[in-house]
């Protein structure tokens, strides 16, 4: 495509863009925003699937960051990639495309998936830093619908999401690209070479840590109205309910493009009629702009806002590579309930291979994730937090990228959920030594809790269950023939005692 083409159509969109914000209920700045409210779809939603695939699966080494890294001598994916593929002048990033068939892609099969885990929404990568786009993107001929597979991957899955009743989202990671390559301007290679310029983009130079680089130059308009004008064009094209961001959008030089494109994004929600969500992390919007989102990382107790994690099936990548590290599915079973209890959304991520088959222990991950949901979702979809999150040993601290560092769940731990004003759900988080659970919060002189229990079961169970509430706690004795579920959740009805005037 053309300088000049290409100059005209991000200066139709613009225009579009523009007189959308001007004639919507939302305004491009963040007083307007902050009438923004989370959906109740979202509230309700709980858990989804996050997915990382692309080019980037081809070589399936490291992590997703392979593109970056494979420029950076001295990097243990640099060395790698000398060995198998040679110098990077020779056979770079771009020439993984064509190796990239995904030819096992189905798109029903992983919807079908995601449903019997449990999931209540997905979002793809529609493009991560690496400049490759997933969709149909007007703006790029480095797209998997003209390269590749030479399919609009994104708006197959949204098409096979929604027919399986989930909510359809999308993640954009475009805002790297300013740097993601700057290593191959320092060595030969074909980051150099103009013609590869739309995907391998400025390539501008860095400082500090390359893990978390500081370009020398802020982003240009050029790139900035580039940026805003395909985020607003994915939203158009496939009418995501989620949009989420990953980091570097938080630079100051965002701000004015980020309040345009949430006012945008809201504004043709509202002409929808479709609650939107926007994830951010950091500082990059306005605090009740939008939904709070931490990589790999939990709050330490219930948060008056809905937020969300983003983790993965495994320890350190977040796409496919060949000597993953994964997670338990109690693990992930034991952040999902910590997390709920504490207002918040799992969003769990998948690493498909780069012949769009998802690896057979992440498929056995998910359906143990979904077993479990299909016995005890009830106390997790639709609930919201009770007057506290719950009690045990283990402390979760607040913070990002400390979730594969937290010491594991015990029995003694129990968090809580609630639905309404009399239903009480306590999630006890392992098996207790002869299997007799205490919950000291809800014992008879527990001040939260001050009504009479009523009813006490066990989710998955149609036997009585044997239980008694003395001052000390509430004494539950589990059956045997839960040993091996890993969580127990008890259902608790209970009345509410009237406050004297």
């Amino acid at each position: 495509m053309s300088k000049s083409k290409l100059h005209e159509l991000r200066k139709e969109k613009k225009l579009e863009i523009q007189n959308t914000v001007d004639n919507g209920p939302f305004q491009a700045n963040w007083e307007s925003l902050g009438a923004y409210s989370v959906p109740r779809w979202y509230e309700d939603a709980k858990f989804g699937i996050f997915i990382h695939w692309g080019v980037y699966s081809v070589p399936a080494f490291g992590t997703e960051w392979y593109a970056r890294n494979m420029y950076r001598e001295g990097t243990e994916v640099y060395e790698h990639h000398l060995r198998t593929y040679g110098p990077p002048d020779e056979f770079g990033y771009k020439d993984f495309i064509p190796r990239f068939t995904a030819e096992k892609f189905d798109a029903e099969e992983w919807a079908a998936l995601f449903k019997r885990a449990g999931a209540a929404f997905v979002v793809p990568v529609a493009e991560h830093h690496d400049g490759f786009a997933m969709y149909d993107c007007p703006y790029s001929e480095w797209t998997a619908a003209q390269m590749g597979p030479q399919r609009d991957v994104i708006g197959e899955l949204g098409e096979a999401v929604r027919r399986h009743y989930m909510t359809f989202g999308v993640s954009s990671h475009r805002a790297e690209n300013w740097w993601y390559y700057n290593g191959g301007r320092q060595l030969p290679s074909d980051v150099q070479d103009p013609k590869y310029a739309g995907l391998y983009g400025p390539a501008q130079p860095c400082y500090g840590d390359p893990a978390y680089p500081l370009p020398i130059l802020p982003p240009n308009e050029e790139f900035l109205d580039d940026w805003l004008v395909r985020t607003c064009d994915l939203i158009d094209r496939y009418g995501p309910q989620l949009v989420y961001f990953d980091w570097w959008i938080e630079q100051p030089v965002f701000k004015p493009y980020l309040q345009k494109l949430a006012a945008y994004y809201y504004n043709k929600a509202a002409e929808w009629g479709q609650g939107a969500v926007i994830n951010y992390k950091f500082d990059a919007f306005a605090e009740g702009t939008a939904v709070y989102d931490m990589e790999r990382g939990q709050l330490a107790d219930i948060h008056p806002a809905l937020w969300q994690t983003c983790t993965s099936v495994g320890e350190t990548a977040w796409c496919h590579i060949a000597d993953h590290k994964y997670k338990t599915s109690g693990a992930i079973l034991g952040d999902l309930v910590d997390i709920v209890s504490k207002n918040g959304v799992l969003l769990l991520n998948v690493g498909p291979r780069a012949d769009g088959t998802i690896p057979e222990e992440e498929q056995r991950l998910l359906l143990e994730v979904g077993d479990w949901l299909a016995v005890n979702g009830e106390a997790i979809y639709g609930t919201r937090p009770w007057k506290v999150y719950g009690e045990g040993p283990t402390r979760v601290v607040s913070g990002t990228f400390n979730d594969t560092k937290r010491s594991p769940f015990t029995p003694q731990d129990v968090r809580f959920t609630a639905r309404g004003e009399q239903l009480l759900y306590a999630a006890i988080m392992g098996w207790p030594e002869n299997g007799t659970s205490v919950i000291e919060t809800l014992g008879s002189r527990s001040k939260l809790l001050a009504g009479e229990i009523l009813k006490v079961e066990l989710l998955g169970s149609t036997g009585e269950l044997k239980w008694s509430r003395e001052g000390e706690g509430l004494i539950v004795q589990l059956p045997d023939s839960v040993r091996e579920r890993g969580i127990s959740v008890l259902r608790i009805e209970y009345a509410v005692v009237e406050m004297a005037r």
